[in-house]
């Protein structure tokens, strides 16, 4: 009966120990990086996004001199504004095919009085602080 057992092929509990070990060991250093990078990326994407809502708003400032006034919100560049500065020249079929949120969920803010604009990302905590992806006009 003792042959038997010996002649099997196994893995000790230690052996098996140290392999969790190593591979907790790896996750460690591992996760918090890749955490890192989806921030960059979010961050990225935020900044790609203000980047082709800009390019909307110049074009639409263009074609109707002014750019969409905050009541008019960026909503404008989708569809006609009805209310407020009515524009005459507005491009058919709008400037962008729909409004993306920020890549943690929010709208970008979006004020103007019509020859100016303030644009932004407010970041992953959702309220104006120091991590507000700025794509304003000056």
């Amino acid at each position: 009966m003792n042959r038997r057992f010996r002649a099997q092929d196994g893995f000790t509990l230690i052996e098996i120990m140290v392999v969790i070990l190593i591979i907790g060991l790896l996750a460690l250093m591992v996760v918090p990086r890749l955490r890192g990078v989806a921030d960059r990326a979010k961050r990225t994407k935020a900044q790609a996004d203000i980047q082709e809502l800009k390019q909307a708003l110049d074009r639409y400032y263009l074609d109707n001199g002014s750019y969409p006034t905050t009541d008019q919100g960026l909503q404008a560049l989708v569809s006609p504004p009805t209310a407020g500065r009515v524009p005459s020249n507005y491009e058919q079929g709008g400037y962008i095919e729909k409004l993306p949120n920020d890549p943690w969920g929010n709208q970008y803010f979006y004020q103007s009085d019509g020859s100016s604009y303030a644009l932004k990302s407010f970041g992953p905590d959702g309220v104006q602080s120091a991590d507000d992806i700025d794509g304003s006009s000056t």
